[in-house]
């Protein structure tokens, strides 16, 4: 049987196929294609009014240009992405998480303001936002240090010390740029890649109290924080102002009804509700497409992240499956978090829906996360390896 399997790869060389171990995972990529493709669709119809109304109705492909830029950056990086070995990955742990840290300082020192925060990067006339990337860096990082610690990571010293101090280098800085959507979504992806790797439950159960009692107060001290939370809980007291946004997100959602007024046809979007093609477009979505095209959209994103742990499972080496896993994750919580404020079943987190909410650098990035679970899926056929058979795992 070896020996036919050993001949039939050869044949398909011969014929320039690759053997099916080797290709990247089909139903994984074209759900990343379907969601991007409707993501874009989405965009110019939810951003159409507000650049009209940017340009003195010049242009009304103004997001959408952008936006399609950084998709097609974002779809080259997927693939060169896809094809680059995980040992590559392994060895750039380190580096890339100290430049993710350089990059996070500088923010505060050379960064732009932006609506109140700093937390952007001006490159040559483009906007980058530095915490998009410490976010792959920290889950790169945290599978580095899970294949490192082994059996080790239930001891308090490796599974909660260990993982703590990476992530404090991370969250201090983004503590500094005040950004709390980054710090709570990070911590999220940090407590289940903890748990993947195998730190005890009650470590993780003690280290969910203290981040409750860090938001309690960060909220204390944080004025804007504070009136987020009173616009969750009672956005009607103050409709005109800090209440505002989530009621115009509600009254969408509402109007839309269980098969939406149509494609393109959304009345909240004509500057009713602000940032209708940023952090709110899921309104617009359910505006236009109503109850039926939302579900849709969820089951798509549904099965992509399950085909993505699914590839996490059957990869070749422990390393491989907690990055997969890691980098799934992060577009499972940030979904999920969106889809909440947009609905109001959590407060304002200024958490992006991936693939759907304009932002040049973290569509990008979100393409090219992807594009490293691609490459992990090309092993999935493979039997399972030491990590330290190829210089995984050592120290």
């Amino acid at each position: 049987m070896a020996a036919e399997k050993s001949l039939y790869a050869k044949e398909e060389r011969r014929l320039g196929k690759k053997p099916a171990g080797e290709r990247v995972d089909i139903p994984f990529l074209t759900l990343v294609l379907l969601l991007l493709g409707i993501g874009l669709a989405m965009l110019y119809s939810a951003s159409f009014a507000q650049s009209e109304y940017d340009t003195s109705y010049a242009i009304s492909t103004r997001y959408l240009q952008k936006q399609a830029v950084c998709a097609a950056i974002g779809l080259a990086a997927m693939w060169v992405l896809s094809r680059i070995p995980v040992e590559f990955w392994y060895r750039m742990a380190w580096p890339l998480y100290g430049v993710s840290i350089l990059l996070l300082l500088s923010v505060l020192v050379v960064g732009e303001e932006v609506n109140g925060a700093r937390r952007w990067i001006n490159l040559a006339g483009i906007q980058f936002q530095p915490s998009e990337v410490a976010k792959f860096t920290m889950i790169l990082l945290f599978a580095r240090l899970t294949t490192k610690y082994g059996r080790d990571v239930r001891q308090f010293r490796y599974g909660v010390l260990g993982f703590g101090g990476a992530l404090l280098g991370i969250l201090v800085p983004l503590a500094l740029e005040k950004h709390l959507s980054a710090i709570m979504l990070m911590g999220m992806v940090a407590v289940v890649m903890m748990f993947v790797a195998g730190t005890d439950v009650k470590w993780l159960l003690a280290g969910a109290g203290a981040a409750a009692i860090f938001v309690i107060v960060y909220v204390s001290f944080m004025g804007y924080a504070g009136d987020r939370i009173t616009a969750w809980l009672h956005p009607e007291q103050d409709p005109g102002d800090t209440g505002y946004q989530i009621l115009q997100s509600l009254y969408a959602i509402g109007s839309g009804g269980l098969f939406g007024l149509g494609l393109g046809k959304s009345r909240q979007k004509y500057l009713y509700l602000p940032f209708q093609y940023n952090d709110y477009i899921f309104a617009i979505i359910c505006e236009e497409l109503g109850l039926a095209g939302a579900l849709l959209i969820m089951a798509v994103f549904a099965g992509m992240i399950l085909r993505g742990y699914w590839i996490a499972l059957r990869a070749q080496d422990r390393f491989s499956t907690v990055l997969a896993a890691g980098l799934v994750t992060l577009i499972a919580v940030q979904t999920i978090l969106n889809l909440g404020v947009v609905t109001n079943l959590l407060p304002s987190t200024g958490v992006a829906l991936p693939f759907f909410s304009y932002g040049g650098t973290a569509l990008a990035v979100n393409l090219g996360e992807m594009g490293i679970v691609l490459g992990i899926s090309r092993s999935r056929n493979r039997p399972k390896r030491q990590e330290h058979s190829l210089g995984i795992g050592s120290a």
